[in-house]
């Protein structure tokens, strides 16, 4: 709680509907990914909902998994720079951080300003030698083998996560980093979801400019909000 701010609240709702609303950018970023492993299936679990449900359920916990462990880490550094800096000092610092890069991720999700896909590529050189993991997993047959790829895959470079990441350090806590980090995975869940189970049948809505720029204005209020709750100090 920062002076009658509860931050934590903002930040956790914010990761949720970055994940849901975000479904354009995940199909084109992770879209591509869940077909690929679908494509990976023998014809007939293909065809079979009841069979390939929980192949789907396994990548995307391991994804959400991923995040989680991601989140633990950005958020114990969080907590690195709170014990080296007085503490409502620090905990302003970090949310202004966190509430600037939501402004920064409405633009990339509206559309308006890609800045964000600057990491994106920064990300792609450590991805190289993270990918080749993944790759030892296939072709998948068995659920832990799901897990594992989930695992691998949630460091695929992307923008929405890894502007959420910086939420994470803002929460200056190892364990509120996993929760936030979790909350984003849980809204991606039913995009990733329907895309590898509908064939993108349920990211349809999200193709549409409307609900990108919708997402974009959502999350910049967001940002906005925590702007003005640490100016009104």
């Amino acid at each position: 709680m920062l002076n009658g701010i509860n931050p934590m609240e903002t930040l956790y709702i914010t990761a949720f509907l970055v994940g849901l609303l975000g479904g354009v950018h995940c199909l084109g970023m992770c879209g591509g990914v869940v077909a690929m492993l679908t494509a990976g299936l023998p014809a007939e679990r293909r065809r079979n909902l009841r069979t390939q449900l929980p192949l789907q359920l396994g990548y995307n916990m391991g994804r959400i998994i991923g995040y989680g462990l991601a989140g633990a880490l950005m958020g114990g550094l969080g907590a690195i720079a709170i014990g080296y800096l007085p503490l409502h000092t620090a905990q302003r610092l970090l949310y202004g951080m966190a509430a600037l890069f939501m402004l920064l991720l409405g633009l990339y999700l509206g559309g308006w300003w890609p800045v964000l896909a600057r990491l994106e590529r920064a990300g792609a050189r450590v991805w190289r030698h993270i990918e080749p993991l993944g790759r030892r997993l296939l072709p998948i047959r068995r659920f832990p083998q799901a897990i594992g790829v989930g695992l691998i895959w949630a460091w695929l470079p992307c923008g929405l996560v890894y502007s959420v990441l910086v939420s994470a350090v803002a929460t200056g806590s190892p364990l509120q980093g996993t929760l936030l980090m979790l909350a984003f995975g849980l809204g991606t869940l039913p995009n990733l979801l329907g895309i590898g189970l509908l064939a993108g049948a349920a990211a349809r809505l999200a193709e549409q400019v409307w609900v990108r720029r919708a997402s974009g204005l959502l999350v910049m209020g967001f940002g906005l909000y925590a702007l003005w709750q640490l100016l009104m100090l």
